[in-house]
């Protein structure tokens, strides 16, 4: 089993960054992906629980559902299309109140169905999540 952790801090309330987060169609205009969609809605939020986020470029599909939804606190979500040879795949991502804003910890744990490359996947997903939230940090929460 692989683990990936990142924490990021961010000078905005939670329920702006979470709002900002989990608004998967508009991911294009900070996570580094050219696009972004919903592919289903959730229910009764539409980015909510049962909510199917895609996101790609150049012919590559991830697409990922929404597990548990818990404004604006936690949100957990588990990978169920992409071209990474990864399997039991569960990620949650937290939204902690912090003295001048939020604190948020994204993280993940998976299998590799590749013997030997679960530590190359886990620096590969480790960066993506870092430059997400690095985009993040640039979005206007106002």
């Amino acid at each position: 089993m692989q683990k990936v952790e990142v924490v990021r801090s961010f000078p905005a309330p939670p329920q702006a960054v979470w709002d900002a987060y989990t608004d998967h169609a508009r991911w294009s205009e900070w996570a580094g992906f050219p696009k972004s969609w919903l592919e289903v809605a959730g229910q009764p939020d539409r980015n909510g629980t049962g909510a199917v986020r895609g996101f790609g470029a150049g012919g590559v599909k991830v697409l990922e559902e929404v597990l548990d939804f818990e404004p604006p606190k936690r949100m957990t979500y588990r990978l169920i299309k992409g071209p990474m040879p990864i399997a039991n795949h569960l990620g949650e991502v937290r939204f902690e109140p912090e003295k001048g804003g939020t604190r948020v910890v994204w993280g993940c744990q998976f299998d590799s169905k590749i013997p030997g490359l679960g530590g190359l996947l886990r620096l590969f997903i480790t960066r993506t999540f870092r430059t997400a939230l690095e985009g993040l940090a640039r979005h206007s929460f106002s």
